[in-house]
């Protein structure tokens, strides 16, 4: 509209031979790029009359040319917002239904469990997408608080089934299977069977790295059992330790062709510690020179918070650090063990 008005002004007052009056099909076709349709056609309609009345103050301006053309574009302006309007309909559906996919593949998550403290963060590479290739599920079980972190080949929606394949596998083995090479196994069979409905020859491109976590309720120590992922971190008093396997265990979906042979390792988990976890995306974002963002180098200089404040400077200093889109999606947990003397939740009492 201010737009209109000032094109419509200098035709007034500037010399018919200059013309400003030929500006005014370019009202409406900026219109189109924010406005809905009627508003549209409103403002052509506004500046076709404005052109029939500048025509009756300086006959000879060509007002049925540039009436024409004010008619056209506001057509094609009209039509151009329609089409506008459904393309951004189209995508809050698909926003909506992404929304819904993270809330079933990602549910929400308790913060605590008893002297467990647990936070997430997912950062998906896909534009405009909520979910990815990433995933991960807490359980409070009468084994313990069982974490599960993993990181589907590939990224955005084609490796969302897998992902939820893994997640929905987990939360029902977590709760059935007295060890996690048990649940290990179930992961694997469950991905599998995911598997099978593609063809042999994409088998390849759908494995995925996972690890798999018990804290038992008395605390005190951590059993891992990593598939190939990046070894979880533990930071003590400013001091950084790599969680590493003492044995490799199968990457999920390949081990029929690598082996079934899981390994768990114990580690000290006292409380006061704070133990990390997170996918590849973490540190394989780059900087603008190309490097790699230091993991173990990053948490050292972190103070010894809760793992809300972790999360939060992650996710700062990561945006920050790669100056521009994410080229992986990103999945991290913190877990700290407090000494709270709470209930956890939703542990059964047993009668005396």
């Amino acid at each position: 509209m201010i737009l209109t008005v000032v094109i419509a002004s200098l035709a007034y007052v500037t010399p018919p031979e200059v013309a400003f009056s030929r500006l005014l099909p370019a009202a409406p076709a900026l219109a189109a790029a924010m406005w809905p349709v009627l508003p549209t056609v409103l403002l052509g309609t506004v500046c076709l009359l404005l052109m029939i009345g500048l025509s009756l103050v300086f006959p000879g301006l060509g007002t049925w040319w540039t009436a024409a053309g004010i008619i056209a574009v506001t057509v094609a302006a009209a039509y151009g917002s329609h089409i506008r309007l459904q393309r951004e309909q189209t995508l809050l559906q698909v926003r909506l239904v992404a929304d819904a996919a993270q809330q079933v593949v990602l549910s929400p998550m308790p913060r605590r469990f008893g002297d467990v403290e647990i936070e997430a963060l997912y950062l998906a590479a896909a534009a405009e997408a909520s979910i990815g290739g990433d995933f991960y599920e807490v359980v409070d079980t009468e084994y313990g608080v069982r974490l599960l972190i993993g990181d589907v080949r590939g990224k955005g929606l084609p490796a969302v089934g897998t992902a939820a394949a893994m997640v929905n596998a987990f939360r029902e083995a977590a709760y059935d299977e007295a060890d996690l090479v048990k649940i290990a196994r179930r992961l694997e069979a469950s991905s599998t069977r995911y598997s099978a409905a593609f063809p042999p020859e994409a088998m390849m491109e759908r494995f995925a790295t996972a690890l798999l976590a018990e804290i038992p309720h008395d605390g005190g120590r951590i059993g891992i059992l990593n598939c190939g992922h990046p070894p979880p971190l533990l930071l003590n008093r400013g001091e950084v330790r790599a969680l590493e396997p003492t044995a490799p265990s199968p990457l999920l979906n390949l081990a029929e062709l690598i082996g079934d042979h899981y390994s768990i390792d114990t580690f000290d988990f006292a409380p006061g510690d704070l133990l990390f976890l997170y996918t590849d995306g973490v540190a394989e974002a780059r900087d603008r020179h190309g490097e790699f963002f230091s993991v173990p180098a990053w948490l050292r200089r972190q103070p010894q918070g809760r793992p809300g404040e972790l999360l939060n400077a992650l996710h700062h200093d990561l945006l920050r650090y790669s100056t521009g889109p994410l080229d992986d999606d990103i999945a991290a947990l913190a877990v700290s063990l407090g000494t709270s003397p709470e209930p956890i939740e939703g542990r059964k009492a047993h009668p005396a």
